[in-house]
C-alpha cells in the first residue's frame, strides 16, 4: 500500500488560481473594475476622436464662417450651442477649441515628461555631488511663481502655439523630476542593476533600459494628472489674453470671450466652460483610477 505526499495547501491554491499575472495586466483588470475611471476615459477618446475629424464632420459648420446679420441667438436645431455676436457657431468653435486645449494639454505634458523624468532620472542615478547640484536648480524653480515664468516667457519671446508649448511644459517638469528621482534612489541598489552593471552594461543603458521602464507606474499616474493642469493654466492665461492668439481660439479663449458679455449671452460661456470643466473633471477620474490600479499595496490585498 503506497502512502502519497499531498501537496501544502498553499501550492494548491496557488494552482487553482492559474497563471500569476503581471503588473499591467493585473492594473488593467483592477482599471476595468473602476467604473468611474473606466467611465472617464472612455469619454476622453470620445472626446478626441469628435475633435480630431471635426473638420470632416458633415454636421460641424466653419468655426471662422460670421454671420453679421444673425448676430448672438440661442441655441436651436440650426446652431445647437447658439452662436456669438459675430454670428459664428459655437458649437463649432468649441470642437475646434477644444483640439487646441487637449493639443496643448498632451504637448505641454510630453515636454514636462522628457524634462522631468531625464533629469531626476540622471540626479538619483548618479548621487552625489551631481544630485545634489541638479536639485538644488529645482528648489529654486521651485521657489519662483510658475505663471510669472510663463509670462515672462510668452511677454520676451514671440507668442505663437510652439512657444505656449515650451513655457508651459518648462514649468510643470519639477514634480516630475522629483518622483523619478525618488524612484531612481529606491532601484538603483536592486539586483537587476547590479546584475546590468556586472554584463558591462553602460550608466545610459541602465537608465534608459532597467530604471526608467521600473518608473512608468508613478509616471503614468503624475502624467494624468498634468494634462488637465496644463489645459487650465493654458485657459488662464488665454483668459488673460496671453494664450492661443486669433484668429485661434481655445476653450480659455471661448471662455474669456463669453465671460464679457455674460450678462447678456450666458450661453457664450456656459457650454465652452462645461466642456472645459467635464474635461478636466475626467482626466482627474481617469488619474485617480490609474493610481489605484498601479498601486501595489493594493495589488498584494488582492483588490
Amino acid at each position: 500500500m503506497s502512502v502519497g505526499l499531498n501537496p501544502p495547501a498553499s501550492v494548491l491554491a496557488e494552482e487553482a488560481a492559474g497563471p500569476p499575472r503581471s503588473l499591467w495586466s493585473d492594473a488593467w483588470r483592477r482599471l476595468r473594475r473602476n467604473r468611474a475611471a473606466t467611465l472617464a476615459g472612455a469619454f476622453l477618446l470620445v472626446m478626441c476622436a469628435i475633435a480630431a475629424v471635426a473638420p470632416w464632420l458633415p454636421f460641424v459648420q466653419d468655426p471662422a464662417a460670421q454671420d453679421l446679420a444673425l448676430g448672438a441667438v440661442g441655441p436651436s436645431w440650426a446652431h445647437w450651442f447658439g452662436t456669438d455676436d459675430l454670428g459664428r457657431d459655437l458649437f463649432a468653435r468649441v470642437l475646434f477649441g477644444g483640439r487646441i486645449s487637449m493639443l496643448v494639454g498632451v504637448v505641454g505634458t510630453l515636454v514636462s515628461l522628457v524634462v522631468g523624468v531625464s533629469w531626476g532620472a540622471i540626479a538619483g542615478y548618479f548621487g552625489g555631488r551631481v544630485d545634489e547640484a541638479m536639485m538644488r536648480v529645482v528648489d529654486v524653480l521651485y521657489s519662483l511663481p510658475y505663471l510669472f515664468l510663463v509670462i515672462l516667457l510668452l511677454v520676451f519671446f514671440e507668442r505663437s502655439l510652439v512657444m505656449l508649448f515650451v513655457a508651459l511644459g518648462l514649468v510643470q517638469w519639477l514634480t516630475m523630476a522629483r518622483i523619478v528621482r525618488g524612484q531612481v534612489l529606491s532601484l538603483k541598489s536592486r539586483t537587476f542593476v547590479e546584475a546590468a552593471r556586472a554584463l558591462g552594461a553602460s550608466d545610459g543603458a541602465i537608465i534608459v533600459r532597467h530604471l526608467v521602464p521600473n518608473t512608468l507606474g508613478p509616471v503614468i499616474v503624475y502624467t494624468t494628472l498634468t494634462v488637465p493642469a496644463v489645459i487650465l493654466q493654458e485657459a488662464f492665461l488665454s483668459f488673460l489674453g496671453l494664450g492661443v492668439q486669433p484668429p485661434g481660439a481655445s476653450w480659455g479663449t471661448l471662455v474669456s470671450d463669453g465671460a464679457r458679455v455674460l450678462a447678456i449671452f450666458p450661453w457664450l460661456v456656459l457650454f465652452p466652460g462645461l466642456a472645459l470643466s467635464l474635461t478636466l473633471l475626467a482626466f482627474n477620474f481617469l488619474g485617480d483610477g490609474l493610481r489605484d490600479a498601479l498601486d501595489p499595496q493594493g495589488r498584494r490585498d488582492g483588490n
